[in-house]
């Protein structure tokens, strides 16, 4: 078939597909700059925010076995239905922060990502 006689949707598909790497490049390149911009003060907040997590994560440990103590004494328990009372309120917790941080996570990430596919829809809209 000859480009005269190849059907019109192929062509269309091709120019979908097109804007749509650019779109994709155009995020990546977006992203890369401002990494390389903000490269010091994300390897320095990462840095607190990973002895952060270390400490929350000893003193949670430390709070569990507290409250594992404290329900054992308070409900004259065995040690095994105490730990089973608190893997129950964890797995509660855990489902309820999983599920708002989804609902967080949703949607673009990059502001100026978000502007250029709004620029390149109106272009190819003809608006």
């Amino acid at each position: 078939m000859s480009s005269s006689e190849q059907p019109r949707g192929l062509g269309a598909a091709a120019r979908i597909s097109a804007l749509a790497a650019s779109v994709m490049d155009l995020h990546v390149r977006i992203a890369l700059q401002e990494v390389d911009r903000e490269k010091r003060r994300l390897i320095s907040g990462g840095l607190f925010l990973a002895i952060g997590g270390t400490s929350m994560l000893l003193a949670l440990l430390m709070a569990e076995v507290a409250l594992v103590l404290w329900i054992q004494v308070t409900w004259n328990l065995t040690l095994q239905l105490a730990l089973l009372v608190l893997a129950a309120v964890n797995l509660v917790l855990a489902g309820i922060s999983l599920r708002l941080g989804g609902q967080v996570l949703k949607g673009p990430f990059l502001p100026q990502t978000l502007e250029g596919i709004n620029r390149t829809l109106r272009a190819v809209m003809g608006r």
